[in-house]
């Protein structure tokens, strides 16, 4: 295998506002060990679906002296609230260093560009490469075994890790996927297809059209479309998408730390049955309680155009970005 280059030296990780799993650590303290930097935050499922390899090789290798940092850096605001990310890192069993970057000072540091985002440091604490986004991981560990051996890690065992997701960890069936991710708040909001289009920071009584085209989205009942989200005034407010994938998911969440929201998804107008997701039942119901991933819609195939309705039974529900899988 042809050597990584050196591609800088580890910046210092000033600036995380907390240190979970770990003391605060320091280029310094790190030296003598090979290091995997992983940039993530925890609503983003493209890094869920990583994972389950980040945390086999975090237990695999840590004997040989690899030292896995996650790198928690928050993409919506509601995922700076330290309750949120202790109860995600214990919800995901992510039992290696994190340090908690909500001022994205170690973000910058870095250059860093994406979640999810891997950084792999010798021995010496150069960056000897970097991945952005999922796949690659063959490559990935590859990489770990060769930084450790060049660090005199003994017996480093050459065989792959073997992992076994389950619910948002499944690797998409990328085939299929021909949905993007979808924010719903209007600074990014595309496709958006409600008639009379958006009203911005201010409840408003929208409705859904007949029909919509593949990837458009609306709303119908009384909302308030914010930069970020939209927020539901009073019950029985929908989303409609017409999508093409296996897996349906929606970051979202109540108003109110304490609150609920029960809603009911359908799939071309009827229960989901089969095609429900991890987070509702076959009759299509469930409740948001936190704010985090959902997952909605999970299919068996074929899969096709179809049309994903959630109705929302109860008020006081902010719902950020529609994923893909």
């Amino acid at each position: 295998m042809i050597k990584p280059p050196i591609e800088g030296q580890i910046p210092a990780l000033d600036g995380a506002v907390e240190w979970i799993n770990s003391k605060p650590l320091a280029p310094g303290d790190l030296r003598g060990k090979v290091v995997l930097v992983d940039f993530w935050t925890y609503t983003c499922v493209n890094w869920q679906r990583t994972l389950p390899y980040v945390r086999a090789w975090a237990h695999k290798y840590m004997p040989n002296d690899l030292v896995v940092v996650g790198v928690h850096t928050p993409e919506f605001e509601f995922e700076k609230d330290l309750d949120n990310v202790h109860g995600a890192i214990r919800d995901l069993d992510v039992d290696y260093p994190v340090a908690v970057d909500s001022n994205y000072a170690i973000w910058r540091a870095f250059n860093n560009e994406a979640w999810p985002a891997l950084y792999f440091v010798d021995a010496k604490g150069h960056i000897r490469g970097h991945h952005f986004g999922e796949g690659s991981y063959v490559e990935a560990e590859r990489t770990i075994q060769q930084l450790l051996a060049e660090a005199g890690s003994a017996k480093v065992d050459r065989r792959l890790v073997s992992v076994d997701p389950h619910g948002l960890e499944v690797t998409a069936d990328w085939d299929d996927v021909r949905s993007p991710e979808s924010y719903i708040g209007y600074e990014r909001a595309e496709n958006f297809s409600s008639p009379g289009g958006i009203v911005e920071d201010k409840a408003h009584n929208y409705s859904a059209p007949e029909r919509l085209r593949l990837n458009d989205w609306a709303l119908s009942g009384d909302w308030t479309m914010r930069t970020d989200a939209v927020a539901l005034n009073k019950a029985n407010g929908r989303i409609a998408y017409r999508f093409h994938a296996r897996d349906v998911n929606l970051i979202m969440g109540p108003a109110r730390r304490g609150g609920s929201a029960r809603f009911r998804v359908f799939i071309d107008g009827e229960p989901p049955g089969n095609a429900h997701g991890g987070d509702v039942d076959a009759n299509g119901y469930g409740a948001v309680s936190r704010q985090t991933t959902y997952q909605l819609i999970r299919q068996p195939k074929p899969i096709k155009d179809r049309l994903f309705e959630i109705e929302f039974l109860d008020a006081g529900l902010e719902a950020f970005d529609f994923t893909f899988g």
